[in-house]
């Protein structure tokens, strides 16, 4: 592996909602991996070198200040699971968020489409991370996640939340029956698809989605304009490695900690 000063640094996203709370939607920006995966891949399951995966996470561990970095086996579920304890060698629960109120813990979802979402109440100390793809996001894990963190204290009110890099509105193509098993559960929401060129294709607005999702659990939340299809030089895309016909593609990371406790 190459020597870090080789390699440009970590470029995280950073809100102002979520500050002083340590938190970043990291780019594809400051790691070590190398082709296709250049090169802040955080993706366990990519077929990526797992010595470069996992210089890269402690990266973004190193970055946050914290004692150990958690992210799930995300399987587009409606699971949240608190941590209280964590280590980095723990094997990965299967879940689409976490939440937690221990210091030194930091919480990550991994994405290449899906809308990461990172959330705080910052009052109650209490930390969220969520990984919302279309299905999680229709099946209530935004309401899952809140739920859990109002488990440990935590307040809707208090929450702030910020919907992080995902595939935009333009760039979100998707078929007649999709359209059709939406609007059967959330009528009220087809104002987020726009007719496509296509006949009985839509494009779909998901992050707009997530934050009324968020917004039915009392949680008011932000969103980051950018769209992960259209920006090759800092994002990793799903969709975009399709369409291009690669073999594989890497995951980027947001992740939020709580500071470690003072001596």
């Amino acid at each position: 592996m190459t020597a870090d000063r080789e390699y440009p640094a970590l470029k995280p996203i950073i809100h102002d909602s979520l500050k002083p709370q340590p938190h970043g939607f990291f780019t594809r920006l400051g790691g070590v991996s190398t082709g296709i995966y250049k090169s802040l891949n955080t993706g366990r399951g990519s077929q990526d070198e797992a010595a470069a995966v996992a210089e890269n996470r402690r990266r973004v561990c190193a970055h946050l200040s914290a004692r150990v970095l958690i992210t799930p086996h995300q399987v587009h579920s409606a699971k949240a699971v608190y941590i209280n304890d964590a280590h980095n060698d723990m094997p990965a629960i299967e879940a689409d968020a976490l939440v937690s109120d221990r210091p030194g813990i930091g919480l990550g979802v991994l994405s290449a489409d899906c809308a990461p979402v990172l959330l705080a109440d910052p009052q109650a100390g209490i930390i969220g991370a969520a990984h919302a793809g279309w299905r999680g996001a229709f099946d209530n894990i935004l309401k899952a996640c809140i739920d859990a963190m109002v488990d440990i204290g935590a307040a809707p009110a208090r929450i702030r939340a910020v919907v992080g890099p995902a595939i935009s509105l333009r760039s979100y193509e998707v078929g007649e029956e999709f359209v059709a098993n939406f609007a059967n559960r959330y009528l009220a929401d087809t104002d987020l698809f726009v007719p496509a060129a296509r006949h009985g294709h839509a494009y779909f607005n998901l992050p707009v989605f997530v934050q009324r999702q968020l917004a039915r659990s009392g949680v008011t939340a932000e969103i980051l304009d950018i769209c992960t299809f259209e920006s090759a030089d800092i994002l990793f895309s799903y969709r975009r490695t399709t369409h291009l016909g690669e073999h594989d593609y890497g995951r980027q990371i947001s992740a939020i900690a709580l500071p470690p406790a003072e001596d």
